[in-house]
């Protein structure tokens, strides 16, 4: 079969922002829209089958899959990925997010500590050994409050009573963690996907004339649930082994069995094109972990990646049933110069997978890089390039 026959080129879904269900509306760098998966579901799947996607970030296939009636599988060796998907599958009742619900809540939390600790709770490399430096960030009064509601959720943990209501509202924080508006715990920043470092901060503070305000952390959480909830929750699936998640490598998929999955939608890393150690590493030291004790893929040439990829293959090769495909989202590199998906091909030699088909969605769209002066189809990633392979 040729390329020209391979190759659809095309505008497969909306190139709208925000026209997917309400709760995909959380913030991580490099996710593409619900409208990618949302395709490749309804094409190869039905519902019940399974879908995975190992590279889950912010978790929009799974989300997808969820909405769509489909059991899901996702993970990321970053652990914020789970605590920012796990949530939103699993809301806790509507009368307990209300604005006195939250509040009553936060009221726990917040009796812990009335001011910043001297130490951090879960070091960093990032900001050493103390939270004090994240008032460049946070008006004092609620960096004490982050600090206690860390504490109240290890706390919570430690003892078995960590509920659904402390799950999202960890969640719902962590992505009003710090941004660019007046929705956000900090001062203003760069938008909630990246966070910038120490001195960046304390440069933009300088340069706009600003310090950090104080926020009003129930309401902020409340307006957030609200809107993330605006569509509705979906229909619970009764199946116990409907969702499954881990926090593991894309080639050691040990929560999944030989044959169990039906359809892999995922985009990898894109060799070192982001830094998702430095974007992320507000969010996790208020998820307690370490961003140096975190694995990110991080790949510095076509040899290696290439490399991962297939590692990744072999691993799919075990979990995907036979007759099963895998929908593999590589975007464009290098001002579209390098091909990833040509380099796919290359990884999977001796594999059992078959190239059924390569779309290539190209459109005029609204891309979050505006707003770093990237104008559309110039620079960055300007196309979804999926390959489709089938399981023989």
């Amino acid at each position: 079969m040729s390329m020209e026959n391979i190759e659809e080129v095309g505008s497969f879904w909306t190139s709208q922002q925000r026209q997917g269900h309400p709760l995909h509306e959380i913030s991580y760098r490099a996710c593409f829209k619900p409208q990618l998966p949302s395709f490749f579901i309804d094409r190869y799947s039905e519902r019940g089958d399974r879908i995975l996607d190992p590279f889950m970030g912010r978790g929009t296939t799974a989300l997808q899959a969820y909405l769509m009636g489909r059991k899901v599988a996702a993970s990321d060796t970053n652990p914020l990925c789970e605590q920012l998907l796990r949530p939103r599958l699993s809301p806790p009742p509507i009368d307990l997010l209300t604005l006195t619900g939250i509040r009553e809540r936060l009221s726990g939390m917040l009796a812990l500590r009335s001011e910043p600790a001297s130490r951090f709770f879960g070091a960093s490399k990032t900001i050493g050994n103390s939270d004090a430096c994240l008032k460049v960030f946070f008006h004092p009064r609620v960096l004490a409050q982050l600090i206690s509601m860390k504490e109240w959720f290890a706390r919570r943990k430690q003892e078995g009573c960590y509920d659904r209501l402390d799950d999202w509202i960890r969640m719902v924080s962590l992505n009003r963690l710090s941004g660019h508006s007046p929705g956000f715990f900090s001062v203003r920043t760069m938008p909630p996907n990246q966070a910038v470092s120490l001195a960046s901060q304390r440069k933009i503070n300088s340069r706009l004339g600003q310090t950090p305000p104080l926020r009003n952390l129930a309401e902020l959480i409340y307006k957030k649930s609200k809107s993330l909830l605006r569509g509705g929750i979906a229909e619970r699936q009764s199946a116990s082994d409907s969702i499954r998640l881990a926090t593991c490598r894309s080639h050691e998929l040990s929560y999944l069995s030989d044959g169990s999955v039906d359809l892999v939608i995922t985009s990898p890393p894109f060799l070192n094109m982001v830094d998702y150690a430095q974007d992320n590493w507000l969010r996790l030291w208020f998820l307690g972990v370490r961003e140096d004790s975190v694995e990110f893929s991080v790949s510095s040439s076509l040899e290696a990646w290439r490399d991962f990829v297939r590692k990744t293959f072999i691993e799919l090769a075990r979990v995907v049933r036979r007759g099963g495909r895998v929908a593999f989202e590589v975007g464009e590199v290098r001002k579209g110069k390098v091909l990833l998906e040509q380099e796919v091909i290359k990884s999977l030699a001796g594999l059992p997978f078959k190239l059924e088909k390569i779309f290539i969605n190209r459109q005029d769209f609204t891309k979050t890089s505006n707003c770093w002066g990237v104008a559309n189809n110039k620079s960055g990633t300007n196309s979804n390039r999926i390959a489709v392979l089938k399981k023989i």
